[in-house]
């Protein structure tokens, strides 16, 4: 009997990676998943916290494509090695900040690291070209192969029709006739070929899976390398950039506004690691302050705290104000007129 092969698929959470799997599983290959996290991850983050959100499914969409696919999945964290994707994309970014051809370059070389020490064959990605105007276009197919050292060891099988062919078709380890040739912006045919296999439930097709798509959470980022002179990030940083209601009413400090309960109990935790303010007469939010504001600013944004508190009609409002040095002070404010916060004030 001829050695069996294995094969190991990126595994976003979205359509694509889990029918590229099930394709290669089809053919009697072991299919073993990687899902990389960087931090900037959609799910699992504002979907448990905003009550909005509540009636969203409050899962992992990688792990729930490997349970479907009954694969066993790593996640691998890359937090620290991803920065440097991030910070100075050599392809440059998209729309957003979002430097998607880099991203895929670094995550199959990571993936060729893993199979080199795992002992596997090859690697899958959910790629179609056509369907992301930055990564997956014809000409940039090859560039992510060569860059990421992958070569002919990457197979994408929902496209591979339209592409060279690559080592496990050569070989006799996939039969190219089972593999397809998708291509363009449409989900239809990853839809029905989803029917075929029986998968009705999987995430929104066209739905993104990373922050740094998003023009609004870009626009936060940007201000934050601005605000402090460098292109630099930590954790909580990208983390904070997800949640409440941001406002910059001077260059030196930022208002990051709870905008309901969960996202004020979230915020509470940070509550040590930055001068924050609260109003104690009325009900109203936690206020983180980012920054170094003088007594001048912590005035201002008192009053913009009062603003989104319940007490934005009274005449006055009691805030209490917490900074870093341990110190609290107690202020009786005016709330601020809402159409007296400039619009681009809010990030």
């Amino acid at each position: 009997m001829s050695e069996a092969r294995k094969a190991v698929a990126l595994i976003s959470g979205g359509l694509d990676s889990l029918l590229a799997a099930k394709v290669v599983q089809q053919q009697g290959i072991h299919v073993e998943g990687i899902n990389f996290y960087t931090g900037f991850c959609v799910e699992g983050h504002t979907h448990a916290i905003r009550k909005k959100d509540q009636a969203k499914p409050k899962r992992n969409n990688a792990l729930w494509v490997a349970e479907q696919l009954g694969i066993k999945l790593h996640i691998i964290d890359i937090i620290e090695e991803y920065k440097d994707v991030v910070i100075n994309p050599k392809h440059g970014y998209g729309a957003n900040l979002n430097p998607c051809l880099d991203c895929k370059v670094f995550m199959v070389h990571k993936a060729r690291q893993w199979i080199e020490s795992k002992g596997f064959d090859f690697i899958i990605t959910g790629e179609v070209i056509g369907q992301r105007p930055m990564s997956q276009r014809k000409e940039t197919m090859p560039v992510v192969a060569r860059e990421s050292g992958a070569a002919d060891l990457l197979l994408r099988p929902l496209c591979a029709k339209n592409l060279a062919l690559t080592k496990p078709e050569l070989e006799g380890w996939v039969d190219r006739d089972g593999l397809y040739g998708f291509e363009g912006r449409s989900r239809k045919p990853q839809m029905a070929l989803a029917a075929s296999f029986g998968f009705e439930d999987y995430a929104q097709p066209a739905g993104g899976c990373c922050f740094l798509t998003d023009r609004q959470y870009s626009h936060k980022l940007a201000d934050l390398w601005t605000a402090r002179g460098e292109r630099r990030y930590e954790l909580d940083d990208i983390m904070l950039l997800k949640v409440g209601r941001h406002i910059r009413p001077c260059p030196n400090f930022k208002m990051i506004i709870g905008r309901e309960d969960g996202e004020n109990k979230f915020l509470h935790g940070y509550r040590k690691q930055y001068t924050h303010m609260l109003a104690t007469s009325h009900n109203g939010p936690l206020v983180l302050i980012d920054g170094e504001p003088s007594q001048d600013d912590l005035d201002l944004a008192a009053q913009i705290t009062a603003r989104f508190s319940q007490g934005r009609d009274a005449d006055k409002v009691d805030i209490e104000v917490h900074t870093l040095d341990g110190a609290r002070q107690s202020l009786q404010v005016r709330p601020m007129a809402g159409e007296l916060i400039p619009r681009d004030w809010y990030l």
